[in-house]
């Protein structure tokens, strides 16, 4: 602390006697053709600071103002272009591109703004772009990409420390992940295989540039997603010297080197290393994770119409369990007898490759990702004897993957198209008993599954009525070689709409519709019963979804938007398991493994709702960010009947604001409410037999009453502080970020324990075939406060 202090008093004595002298360089290129642009208008947005681009599209500002800007572009027979978000500081000069598309004609009546709101051809609904300076500054997410999502329009937050992808209505599974093109199958530690979620993000902000999150009208080349696609594109390394970010976060210590490696090519690079299995352990939490990971990106641009990128992400996860609690509480005793010991890696490398001509580009992108996923457990956690494991679990999932994309534009057309063609490998191991129909059944499998996948799509757009109206129609088809119900592309055939016209500059009208397919996970398709692949007896499908989308967008200014968009979704062929007879659509948000049992390509779903969004995003350092969502979810059960789905929460509201102070101050707050979630009561009768419970170390749920009951509504306030000291060699930054700060206590599913005598031996009756259960109420929620340390040099 005295360190700490000093080190306060120093950097303030230092930011006292520094001018403020930061810099930063571009380059104006055609979006197309790669070509630079010269004399192009250079402005930073929101003041009179500007420049021109001179006959090579480079650009240079001096003396700005640290902290986080945005670049403007105007160029005669072009769009208007701003670039993304871009932190400047006095230690080094940052480096940023700016792509510019061509006009098709000159607007007259219509004169289209450059604004941080992006809205494409392709999706002119349910997109929204969240910068950097949203992902550094958002209270209650500590830099976590994941936690940040969850303020935007439509995305569930829960109140367990999960970062589980709910959009929507629709389950942690259906979304769909990209790194500068490249598709990431998990970007959370301790993933769910089978489902998106975790707790910890993978993701490391300091690379991270722009993220683009789609909760519908996906262009035709984002494929195998129903709910959500993101895709997160990265800084590049500094093309003069090598930079050094050090972060202590809330949960692990990072460090992240950038630079450039000879003249035409740059890196970045880092690893992090968490440290919550000591603060577990001393506050006596049953659970102990450690976690490691490592991120990377090399670009290298051999001339004009050639760039190569590699990307690199991996994670290293271990879930231990803390047995040295001395007199574990009922809570500690019940997470200790159910979780298991979970040890995973996984890691994804790709290398994305761009040709460009006078009128198009060409992409190829090939990518290789693996996880391996690992899990046991032990009656009592007593591990003296094999007898007592009730769970051995080995499962990997790798996948190669290879797609090409061409983009042209020609006569006012924009067109996509291209193929892709993956190669899977899935194995799986298991060893347990599951307590099915009434008695204890072996599941004991093998499985080395090789599938071949493979798609192709096409999307063509035009904006026509002098740029008033833009237009674009998509078509997909995937297939695999996995059975004949899947091998035909047509019966996969995936059309999309869109529209977007513009009633004046401020005003505009938005549309889609479309049919998405998505495979269901490796886990249902690899399940084997009796050395057979049952689900691929059971004749399994893909799983589909109609949307249909419409909205209206107000911007009185470029920085200011209101929207309202009304949305209906409606699933068919869900994985619907035959054991449980529920649809799987209600599983996926806990850790473990979703979709490992025989399923039926049977179920129907919906979900349905509205969403209203007043976001500012202003360049004098004030943010806000204001979101309501009703949606409803809901799925057929057993009965045929539609009840609600596990995600319906009816109401969603997220308040998130900031606001820039005076000598580089920063305060945040964001506030969050989300309707009581549904959820289905315990099997006590069940749960209370001998045999049953001791298969799984735990309760059973009593699925014949699925969802019949509903949660309290949930809500959260969350409040950070800054503050920033640019100095000439050296950015220092400190943050007090504090999540639940009125320490709302969240209601939970009770917990259910065996009871003890006075000697700490489990009760039993009816001859010792029933365990006495006693059944608690159960609650969650603390005061979370974090501190964090950026330096960079």
């Amino acid at each position: 602390m005295k360190r700490l202090i000093i080190l306060l008093l120093i950097l303030k004595l230092s930011s006292v006697l520094v001018a403020q002298n930061a810099s930063l360089t571009g380059k104006v290129v055609d979006a197309v053709s790669n070509e630079p642009l010269p004399f192009v208008n250079i402005l930073v947005s929101g003041t009179n600071n500007g420049t021109v681009s001179d006959e090579n599209g480079h650009f240079e500002f001096r003396n700005l103002t640290p902290g986080f800007i945005r670049i403007e572009a105007s160029f005669v027979g072009y769009k208007k272009a701003i670039s993304a978000e871009v932190e400047v500081n006095n230690a080094s000069t940052h480096f940023i591109e700016i792509l510019m598309d061509k006009s098709v004609s000159e607007l007259d009546e219509v004169t289209v703004k450059a604004s941080p709101f992006r809205k494409t051809v392709e999706s002119p609904v349910s997109l929204r772009t969240i910068g950097i300076g949203e992902i550094e500054k958002s209270p209650g997410a500590n830099r976590d990409i994941s936690k940040v999502i969850q303020s935007f329009p439509g995305v569930q937050s829960t109140p367990a420390y999960r970062n589980d992808i709910i959009i929507r209505g629709g389950g942690p599974s259906e979304s769909r992940f990209y790194l500068d093109g490249v598709e990431v199958p998990f970007i959370n530690h301790f993933a769910t295989q089978g489902a998106s979620g975790g707790p910890v993000g993978i993701l490391n902000a300091d690379f991270i540039r722009e993220v683009n999150y789609y909760s519908g009208a996906f262009p035709a080349n984002r494929g195998n997603a129903l709910s959500g696609v993101m895709e997160f594109n990265q800084i590049d390394g500094n093309e003069d010297k090598i930079n050094f970010r050090g972060t202590l976060g809330a949960s692990e210590i990072a460090a992240t080197l950038d630079g450039p490696i000879g003249e035409k090519t740059n890196f970045v690079f880092s690893v992090r290393q968490s440290y919550l299995q000591f603060l577990f352990s001393a506050l006596e939490l049953p659970f102990l994770p450690t976690f490691t990971d490592m991120q990377f990106k090399v670009r290298t641009r051999f001339d004009k119409r050639n760039e190569l990128t590699l990307i690199g992400l991996g994670a290293n996860d271990l879930f231990e369990l803390n047995e040295d609690i001395e007199n574990p509480d009922d809570e500690q005793k019940y997470i200790l007898s159910q979780i298991p010991v979970n040890e995973q890696w996984t890691y994804t490398l790709g290398a994305v490759y761009k040709h460009y001509r006078d009128n198009s580009y060409q992409t190829f992108v090939v990518s290789r990702s693996h996880l391996n996923n690992g899990a046991y457990k032990y009656l009592e956690n007593d591990e003296s004897s094999e007898e007592n494991k009730i769970l051995d679990y080995n499962s990997e999932e790798v996948e190669n993957k290879l797609r090409f994309e061409n983009t042209s534009r020609m006569d006012g057309f924009k067109l996509n198209f291209g193929a892709n063609l993956d190669f899977v490998t899935y194995t799986n191991n298991t060893q347990t008993r599951r307590f099915l129909g009434g008695q204890p059944v072996d599941v004991s499998y093998n499985t080395d599954l090789n599938l071949v996948k493979y798609g192709l799509f096409a999307q063509l757009s035009r904006s026509v009525f002098n740029e008033r109206l833009a237009l674009s129609i998509g078509v997909r088809a995937d297939a695999n070689n996995y059975s004949s119900s899947m091998n035909n592309l047509l019966d996969q055939f995936s059309p999309r709409f869109s529209a977007a016209y513009s009633l004046t500059d401020k005003w505009s009208l938005n549309f889609n519709t479309g049919r998405y397919y998505q495979l269901p996970a490796y886990t249902s398709l690899g399940y084997k019963e009796n050395d057979e692949l049952v689900n691929k007896s059971n004749n399994l499908k893909y799983i589909a979804v109609n949307h249909l989308i419409g909205g209206i967008e107000f911007r009185p200014q470029s920085a200011v938007l209101f929207s309202a968009e009304a949305f209906w979704k409606g699933y068919s062929d869900y994985p619907y398991s035959v054991n449980d007879q529920i649809s799987l659509a209600n599983k996926g948000a806990d850790f473990g493994v979703v979709g490992d049992e025989e399923v039926l390509s049977i179920s129907e779903g919906r979900a349905y709702g509205a969403e209203f969004q007043t976001r500012i995003n202003a360049t004098k350092g004030f943010n806000f960010n204001l979101s309501y969502t009703l949606v409803r979810s809901e799925f057929k059960d057993a009965s045929d009947t539609y009840i609600p789905s596990s995600w319906d929460s009816e109401h969603l509201i997220t308040l998130t604001t900031t606001k820039d102070l005076k000598r580089n101050w920063r305060i945040g707050a964001r506030w969050r409410f989300v309707g009581g979630l549904p959820y289905t009561p315990w099997d006590l009768e069940k749960s209370a037999l001998v045999e049953a419970w001791d298969l799984q170390g735990g309760p059973y749920y009593d699925y014949s009453q699925l969802n019949a009951k509903r949660f309290d509504p949930f809500h959260q306030l969350d409040l950070r502080v800054d503050k920033s000291y640019y100095l000439n060699k050296i950015t220092a930054k400190f943050y007090l970020d504090i999540q639940n700060l009125y320490n709302f206590q969240a209601q939970e599913n009770d917990i259910i324990v065996r009871a003890e005598d006075a000697n700490g031996n489990f009760i039993t009756v009816d001859n010792g075939t029933r365990y006495v259960l006693n059944q608690i109420e159960s609650k969650s929620g603390t005061v979370l406060p974090t501190v964090g340390i950026i330096i960079e040099f």
